[in-house]
Parts: C-alpha cells; sequence; structure tokens
C-alpha cells in the first residue's frame, strides 16, 4: 500500500501527513482513507512539531495538570508538556510540572487508572490527546474515564480529526478535514463500498494496518 501514500499538509504545520486511499475497516467503522501517524508518533522532530501545533491552539490561561494519552501518542504528550510548560501554562501540582499518563482497558474494554495513577487524575485540569477522531466512540470513553475519576476536562486534543466537536465539547487538532475534505467514516453496515462488492484492503487501528 505504501506506493499510494499522499502526503498532504496542514496550514502552519511544517510536516506531511500520510494517507493512503482505498476501503479500510475499524473496530467501529469504515473509512476510505488509512491515516498513517507512524513517524508523527514516533520520530522525535515530527513528534515536537505536532507538539507545537498544538500548543497553539490553547490559550495561555488554561490550567494543566495533566495530559491524558491514548493511541500510542505518550511521545507528543511528553513534548506538549514541554511546549505548554515552555509557553508559561500554569500547573497546580506540587512541583509545578505536568503529568503524562495512560490508562489501561480492563476486560469489559473500559478505560481504568490503577490507584498510584488516579492522583494524577483526580481533581486535576486534564487535556486528552488523541492521535485521531472519526466517529467519537474513542473520546467518549476516554471522556468518560476522565470524568468517572474526578479529572477536570480542559481540552481534548489530536492529530486528525473528522469532526470540530463531540458532545458539544471542541476538538483542537492540527489535520482537520478542511485538509482532506472526501475523508469519510462509515457504519460498517451501510457502507457504500461493501455495497459495491469492493474488497478491504485491510484492517486499521491505531497501531498500524494488517493487509487483507
Amino acid at each position: 500500500m505504501d506506493n499510494r501514500i499522499i502526503k498532504i499538509r496542514a496550514k502552519g504545520s511544517s510536516i506531511p501527513l500520510k494517507v493512503i486511499p482505498g476501503h479500510f475497516a475499524t473496530n467501529h467503522s469504515h473509512i476510505n482513507y488509512y491515516i498513517d501517524m507512524t513517524t508523527l508518533k514516533t520520530r522525535l522532530s515530527e513528534a515536537q512539531e505536532v507538539a507545537r501545533s498544538l500548543v497553539g491552539l490553547y490559550v495561555n490561561n488554561t490550567i494543566v495538570d495533566t495530559i491524558v494519552c491514548l493511541e500510542g501518542t505518550e511521545i507528543i504528550g511528553a513534548f506538549f508538556a514541554e511546549e505548554l510548560t515552555r509557553a508559561g501554562f500554569m500547573s497546580r501540582n506540587a512541583h509545578q510540572t505536568i503529568y503524562i499518563v495512560t490508562p489501561e482497558f480492563n476486560s469489559n474494554s473500559q478505560m481504568i487508572f490503577r490507584e498510584n495513577i488516579q492522583p494524577m487524575v483526580t481533581g486535576k485540569n486534564v487535556i486528552l490527546l488523541m492521535a485521531s477522531i472519526t466517529t467519537g466512540l474513542t473520546i467518549n470513553k476516554g471522556l468518560e474515564c476522565i470524568q468517572y475519576y474526578g479529572g477536570i476536562l480542559q481540552g481534548v486534543s489530536a492529530i486528525f480529526s473528522a469532526v470540530k466537536e463531540v458532545n458539544g465539547i471542541p476538538i483542537n487538532s492540527v489535520y482537520t478535514k478542511e485538509d482532506l475534505p472526501d475523508y469519510e467514516s462509515f457504519d460498517y453496515r451501510n457502507c457504500p463500498y461493501c455495497r459495491q462488492s469492493m474488497k478491504l484492503d485491510a484492517l486499521v487501528n491505531s497501531y498500524g494496518y494488517m493487509q487483507l
């Protein structure tokens, strides 16, 4: 599939986003583009650039104590915390620093925090960081988790988001559907590609893709 890669750029960002057109299945839906964020999440220079782009989407009076990272965004989360600190964002933590944490999934696919991590979320000002947002199902799980443990949501950030808000909560993202206007997500029971008997190219998730 690598020979089908298209690179797009967002305004104010020097790093390209790699996308592959086709017919793909996620855990929640079928999509017509696979968005490859491998290097954005693992390459130091690109993760730093994503973090710099995200900081500009917040106002300086936002208080940030903790960044909850989903979908393998921990490296970006660390640089994001560094950029927030450098930009003068306030933290109420005892050491004036920002925690970077990741929830676990239990046997019911619910997100949980262990007791040693819970104090970094309970009563803290939290930013939820994700790789991509399409249907909103994963973000809802993340928001429920933060709310359950008593976190105070200050924002939701993503590298790419196909929606501007979920349940009235605005999404701050480096790349939006304006950068990839023909991006579509379909319920797997009502997928136009399936109706045309078009085979799936790959199964995709936050870890990558598996060709079929």
